[in-house]
C-alpha cells in the first residue's frame, strides 16, 4: 500500500520569531507537513533554519505580497520544492496606528487593505484553484477580533480588512465547498507577540482568563482548522481571546 503523500502548507507573515505565523508553522511541520514560510525582509530564512533543526522540510521566500509577483514567486517555489499546494495560513497583515495626521487618512486606508485584505485575496486566488482540481484544500485566514467582533478608536481601516477577512472567508468557502477545499478565519484577541504594547498587555490582563494569550493557542486553532480531520468545518469564524469579546461586566 503506497504511504499517503505528505501535505505541503504555504505560512504567510511568519517572519517574526515570536509571531502567529511562525508558531503555526511550527504545528505544521511538527504534524508532518512540508513548510513553506514568507515574510517581507530576509529573516525568513532565520526561521526556515529554526526549522529543519527540528527535522521538518522547509522553504523560505522573501516576499511582498501585495504585489502578484511576490504571489507568484511563493506558490512557485511551493510548487517547485514540493509539487503542490494543500494548505494555505493567510497570517500576512499588521495594524498601523502611529500616523494620526488627518490628511493622510485615505492613505492608510488603502495601505492597511492592501496588506491586511488584499495580501489574503491574492493569495487565494493562487492557490485555491489547484486545490479545487485535487478536490483537497484547507484555508486558514488570520483575522482578529478587531473588525468583526469588536473595535478600538485609532485604525478604521483595520477594522474594515479584518471585517473583510471573514466576508471573503465565508464567500470562498461557499465556492469551494463541494470540491474538499474548507475555508475558514481565526479571530485572535490580545496576543502577547514581540510587538505587543504594554497598553495590550494590559488589555490582556482585563480579559476573563486574567492573561493575554500566546501565539502558540492561536497557532493550535490554525493547526487544527488545516488539519485532514477539519473536512466539515467551513466559512467559520473561531475567536480566540479568552472569553474577552462575550464578558459583558469589567473589573473596575
Amino acid at each position: 500500500m503506497a504511504l499517503p503523500r505528505q501535505r505541503v502548507a504555504i505560512v504567510t507573515g511568519a517572519g517574526s520569531e515570536h509571531g502567529i505565523g511562525f508558531a503555526a508553522a511550527r504545528l505544521l511541520s511538527a504534524a508532518g507537513m512540508r513548510v513553506v514560510v514568507t515574510s517581507t525582509t530576509e529573516r525568513i530564512f532565520d526561521r526556515v533554519d529554526e526549522l529543519r533543526a527540528s527535522g521538518g522540510e522547509a522553504e523560505g521566500v522573501v516576499a511582498d505580497l501585495r504585489e502578484q509577483s511576490g504571489v507568484d514567486a511563493v506558490v512557485a517555489r511551493a510548487q517547485t520544492a514540493y509539487g503542490s499546494v494543500d494548505v494555505l495560513v493567510n497570517n500576512a497583515g499588521m495594524t498601523s496606528i502611529s500616523d494620526r495626521d488627518p490628511g493622510a487618512a485615505v492613505a492608510r486606508w488603502h495601505a492597511s487593505l492592501e496588506r491586511n485584505l488584499t495580501t489574503t485575496f491574492l493569495m487565494i486566488r493562487a492557490v485555491v484553484g489547484g486545490m479545487q482540481s485535487a478536490g483537497y484544500g484547507r484555508i486558514v485566514n488570520v483575522s482578529s477580533v478587531s473588525g468583526p467582533v469588536a473595535a478600538y478608536p485609532g485604525d478604521v481601516a483595520y477594522h474594515a480588512a479584518k471585517a473583510g477577512i471573514v466576508g471573503l472567508t465565508r464567500a470562498v468557502a461557499i465556492e469551494t465547498a463541494s470540491s474538499g477545499v474548507v475555508v475558514n478565519a481565526v479571530a485572535p484577541g490580545w496576543i502577547d507577540t514581540a510587538s505587543a504594547s504594554d497598553h495590550e498587555r494590559a488589555m490582556g490582563a482585563a480579559t476573563p482568563v486574567g492573561r493575554s494569550g500566546s501565539s502558540e493557542e492561536v497557532a493550535h486553532v490554525i493547526a487544527f482548522l488545516a488539519a485532514e480531520g477539519a473536512s466539515y468545518i467551513s466559512g467559520q469564524l473561531i475567536t480566540v481571546d479568552g472569553a474577552n469579546s462575550i464578558s459583558e461586566e469589567r473589573g473596575l
